[in-house]
């Protein structure tokens, strides 16, 4: 029996960052969209944002909140777009009055992982070794676990950052799973990241579906991409985050895992030269997932996070 089904809604309009992964994830809602209802036609549109615009400045130079996410919501609330797809970790934990995450669909791997030369993997890279990534998360982490890794900023597309390898005389590129894999890319991964060796950051290979509050056909036209177990997920990450005041720009992590009823969260927050690591992890009943969240930031904060935090914001 057809699953499709037939709406109303003649045209939806997807706004997107114009990168070439937030195309494809954009693209991906698109099919599924394209497979449920019949009769729509559905756009995607590339929106240039700040954080796009600024490629050769360091992500907290730039500073400020939804660098990658403020121009496209603009345009949801002006109506210039219906839908908005965005990688949840640009979401800042506070949306604008009158938007709302409408669906999550199911989460990727959120693991790191490594694109290095000849394969090499992370145990292998020699003293002095230089790896790239643009986040202060990741650095801090390969800081604390090999101090004598030089990490150099690199920002762009994964095709940009794949080729900084060669063009910045580079071992290797720490990225996220879930991004070279949307891509097609998996066969390139030298090594996938254990998290028990790297905490991905809150949201990591997850997609959000963000839509005007008061817009109740498109809320029940992509009701049937969004995932229960990856909501609760995603929102115990944000509580985590919410609690501890952070950013994209900031070296904070935090990864949560549904297990039937019960519920794993972890987090990290870190120094950025990765000598004050504050680790700690909470389990409970999935229900509980603020306080499980809350707890956790309150953990790590009354444990010396605080400190490094505000020497952060500083």
């Amino acid at each position: 029996m057809s699953t499709k089904r037939r709406t109303r809604i003649k045209k939806i309009r997807i706004g997107t960052r114009g990168s070439d992964l937030a195309l494809v994830q954009a693209n991906w809602v698109s099919d599924r969209l394209k497979n449920l209802y019949t009769d729509m036609s559905l756009e995607v549109v590339p929106i240039r944002t700040r954080g796009d615009r600024m490629q050769n400045i360091a992500l907290v130079e730039i500073g400020g909140k939804g660098i990658f996410v403020k121009e496209i919501e603009e345009a949801l609330l002006r109506g210039d777009i219906d839908i908005a797809v965005h990688s949840m970790k640009d979401v800042p934990v506070d949306l604008p009055d009158g938007l709302v995450i409408g669906a999550i669909p199911e989460r990727e791997d959120p693991r790191d992982v490594l694109i290095s030369r000849e394969g090499t993997k992370m145990e292998g890279l020699s003293k002095g070794a230089r790896l790239g990534t643009g986040s202060l998360r990741r650095g801090m982490q390969i800081k604390s676990l090999m101090p004598d890794i030089e990490i150099v900023p690199v920002r762009g597309n994964i095709d940009t950052r794949i080729k900084k390898i060669v063009t910045e005389n580079l071992d290797g590129i720490i990225i996220a799973a879930a991004g070279m894999k949307r891509m097609g890319r998996g066969r390139e991964i030298s090594q996938y990241i254990p998290i028990e060796v790297m905490m991905p950051s809150v949201g990591q290979g997850v997609l959000g579906i963000e839509l005007r509050e008061d817009d109740e056909k498109a809320g029940k036209l992509i009701s049937p991409l969004n995932h229960p177990d990856t909501v609760v997920e995603i929102s115990a990450e944000r509580a985590f985050l919410r609690r501890l005041g952070g950013g994209c720009q900031v070296p904070i992590a935090g990864i949560a895992r549904k297990h039937g009823d019960d519920l794993v969260i972890k987090g990290l927050v870190g120094s950025i030269d990765g000598k004050v690591m504050i680790m700690d992890e909470v389990r409970g009943n999935s229900g509980d997932w603020e306080d499980m969240g809350n707890t956790l930031a309150e953990n790590i904060l009354s444990r010396g996070g605080r400190a490094v935090l505000d020497e952060i914001y500083e």
